[in-house]
């Protein structure tokens, strides 16, 4: 009997000791890029190529200055904030908005309205820009962020449908006749009792989203021709010169646009989490 229960503390151990060496093994090498993106952002060319793997002086901030000061890099920046808040937004109110109604209305067609969302999970938008490309031309969005939000917004709204009516459906219905009953109507009960419950799934919906658009190179490359309204993934192109690239500086461009994602999860970690792990405690 002892060497069974031995046996299988060990065989627990040993799992458990196994998934913790692939998780360590997976945020090192994830972590590894980001680690050697930042140390050669205080490096020069040489230093980079040198030693690439080298703890370098913190003090050395030349190649970020220049960015920030040489460069079109706040412009680039605030192209990016513009779209990738814009589309973020609508995103989120109108696939909270469709969500909503697909999970609490029973009516004819729910659920196929539901799989044309879904629908949109199986198709890339990419195998489609020639005809995409002509329907943005003839609405006359060429060089306009709208036509970057019109895109991320119909990219963005199937996962955010998705995972916003499964998340609704969770919830109990009593919350709702209640307030039916004190006399709220729809409108205030979405506004008043729906959202502050679903805001996990909403963190959720928004950081899958919010990253692809904020990293995305191939729409605006596209779409935007004009440097003034050209995004920090394009924008950064301009760094990399056509017989020689500052490395230092490129790497200080790239360590300064990740800033706003990562300051971003930071403060909405606590509600990813939870989002997380809500339907686990369901």
């Amino acid at each position: 009997m002892r060497k069974s229960v031995e046996s299988s503390t060990f065989r627990t151990f040993g799992w458990d000791g196994l998934i913790q060496i692939l998780l360590i093994g997976n945020s090192i090498v994830m972590l590894a890029p980001i680690v050697i993106m930042v140390f050669s952002a205080f490096k020069t060319n040489a230093q980079i190529f040198q030693s690439p793997f080298s703890i370098p002086d913190f003090t050395n901030v030349k190649s970020i200055l220049r960015v920030w000061n040489e460069t079109d890099f706040l412009l680039y920046m605030g192209n990016s904030l513009i779209v990738t808040g814009a589309s973020i937004a609508l995103i989120i109110i109108l696939g909270t908005m469709a969500a909503y109604a697909i999970a609490r209305y029973e009516f004819r067609g729910s659920g196929l309205i539901l799989l044309f969302f879904l629908a949109g999970l199986t198709l890339p938008l990419k195998l489609a820009i020639i005809p995409l490309f002509i329907q943005i031309r003839d609405f006359g969005l060429i060089d306009s962020r709208l036509s970057l939000i019109f895109i991320y917004v119909a990219t963005g709204l199937p996962t955010t449908v998705f995972i916003m009516t499964g998340f609704i459906r969770s919830l109990p219905n009593e919350l709702e006749d209640a307030a039916r009953m004190d006399g709220a109507n729809e409108a205030r009960i979405m506004w008043s009792i729906m959202l502050p419950l679903v805001r996990p799934a909403m963190v959720i919906a928004a950081i899958q989203n919010v990253v692809p658009i904020w990293n995305d190179f191939f729409f605006p490359l596209i779409f935007i021709q004009n440097n003034n309204l050209k995004t920090l993934p394009q924008g950064l192109t301009t760094f990399m010169g056509e017989f020689g690239t500052d490395w230092g500086v490129l790497f200080s461009g790239l360590t300064l646009s990740a800033l706003p994602i990562i300051i971003l999860y930071i403060a909405l970690s606590r509600q990813f989490i939870n989002g997380m792990t809500a339907g686990a405690i369901k």
